[in-house]
């Protein structure tokens, strides 16, 4: 309701200055419409959330996914109040201008204070302040110490309150659990943690036989193998259950909402551009012979080659098993390549290939043919780059991560922000990307 008064008053003083304002104040009846609708809105995203438990204290230990969902669900509910309006005929007064004003600073107020609740939840469970769960831990002595000191499961909230180390002996093992059993029956915690090695199939199985008759959910521990997959859960298909690591990143419904936007933005920006693309076109062909584009092949989605478009900032057109990086202080980067690698312009080619399909607006950098197969013998996770769709930019670049590859550190860090990206999509992300790689520092940093 804030953000709806604000715009409203915002919007007119913008239109029609001093006298807009005064046109809000004095004649409530159409102002209202729109706070009318907004309020309408605002109840229907609260009773949303309230409905799919939302406001769960366990979701804000962390800010992933918060965007998506409340971007989501914020444009779903503002649908539905200018649907309410054009039926009721409310929506004949409001102004259409703060409307539009109120869903962009709301999904942005909305947000900043799950942002900041987020932030003030994960602190005071770091210092024990909340508890989410209770925990009773039950397993071998080096899988305890190693399930403590990897995850340190305080920080998200949840309060270790006992634990029994298993010997590692088939005499000792009944003994051991009927103590287990009678302290996790004393001290009633909500889960009961089994952490030992999935191949001890009989140690788990006797973990399981003595806790059923706690009352507490029984929890296998994860093994180091689920460190590598964020969204690892369990898939069960009519009698089969299964643990499913790493599908297809996206669903059909986002793959169909990314490539809509790829398209309607790339061509949109293909047309605006369009002078200043043949501007570039004509500076480099004055600037040194040969041709204002060059193509080059690389890796895209599910491995398969492309050529991807770029303009030529190189007296050299390499290509094939034997490319060299360009370094700083390159002499083989032309005068004006210099200044259109510097601010990202030698990309914007890869519209074309965006239309195509071959690339998206947002995703993993493609490298050279030749790179990409050195580090996908160098780094387990490399290949999980070629899941999606290559980009013109991502998210490692607009954090600096870009130029050449000289480091181990600097290949790693690049592919960690490769697959956070690729875990953790949406379109909320894919804009705020784009809008980093325009005006953040940081998207320009290590130009060669």
């Amino acid at each position: 309701m804030i953000a709806a008064v604000s715009m409203e008053a915002l919007y007119h003083f913008w239109a029609y200055g001093s006298e807009g304002l005064d046109w809000v104040f004095s004649r409530g009846e159409e102002s209202a419409a729109n706070l009318q609708l907004c309020l309408f809105a605002a109840a229907s995203f609260v009773f949303a959330n309230v409905m799919r438990k939302e406001y769960c204290f366990t979701n804000y230990l962390q800010l992933r996914g918060h965007g998506g969902r409340s971007l989501s669900l914020w444009s779903v509910v503002i649908l539905c109040a200018v649907s309410a309006g054009f039926f009721t005929r409310t929506g004949a007064d409001s102004s259409r201008a703060a409307f539009a004003l109120v869903y962009v600073v709301g999904f942005l107020s909305i947000y900043a204070e799950r942002a900041a609740l987020t932030h003030v939840v994960g602190l005071s469970a770091a210092r024990g302040g909340v508890s989410a769960r209770r925990l009773f831990l039950v397993g071998f002595e080096h899988d305890v110490d190693a399930f403590n000191r990897r995850y340190k499961p305080w920080k998200y909230g949840m309060n270790i309150v006992g634990g029994v180390v298993l010997r590692d002996s088939e005499a000792t093992l009944d003994e051991d659990l009927a103590l287990a059993a009678a302290s996790a029956r004393l001290l009633r915690p909500d889960d009961v943690f089994i952490l030992a090695p999935w191949a001890r199939t009989d140690v788990i199985d006797s973990c399981v036989t003595a806790f059923l008759r706690v009352p507490a959910r029984i929890q296998l521990g994860p093994e180091r193998v689920l460190d590598r997959f964020v969204d690892a859960h369990i898939d069960k298909v009519g009698a089969i259950s299964s643990l499913s690591l790493a599908g297809h990143p996206l669903s059909l419904a986002e793959v169909a909402a990314k490539r809509g936007f790829d398209i309607a933005a790339s061509a949109l920006a293909l047309i605006l551009l369009s002078p200043l693309l043949l501007g570039v076109a004509l500076l480099i062909k004055r600037d040194s012979p040969g041709p204002a584009l060059f193509f080059q092949r690389r890796y895209g989605f599910n491995r398969e080659t492309f050529r991807i478009l770029k303009f030529r900032t190189m007296t050299t057109m390499e290509e094939g098993r034997h490319v060299k990086q360009a370094t700083a202080n390159d002499s083989r980067i032309t005068r004006i390549g210099r200044f259109i690698r510097r601010y990202n312009i030698d990309e914007l080619p890869q519209l074309i290939n965006v239309l195509r399909g071959e690339m998206s607006l947002v995703g993993p950098r493609p490298h050279a043919l030749a790179h990409d197969q050195l580090f996908e013998r160098r780094i387990a996770l490399y290949a999980r780059r070629h899941n999606v769709k290559p980009g013109i930019t991502g998210w490692a670049q607009v954090n600096g991560l870009r130029g050449e590859i000289d480091t181990p550190e600097k290949i790693r860090q690049r592919i960690e922000h490769d697959l956070y990206y690729i875990d953790n999509w949406s379109i909320g992300l894919d804009l705020w990307i784009i809008l980093l790689t325009v005006f953040s520092r940081k998207a320009y940093r290590n130009a060669v």
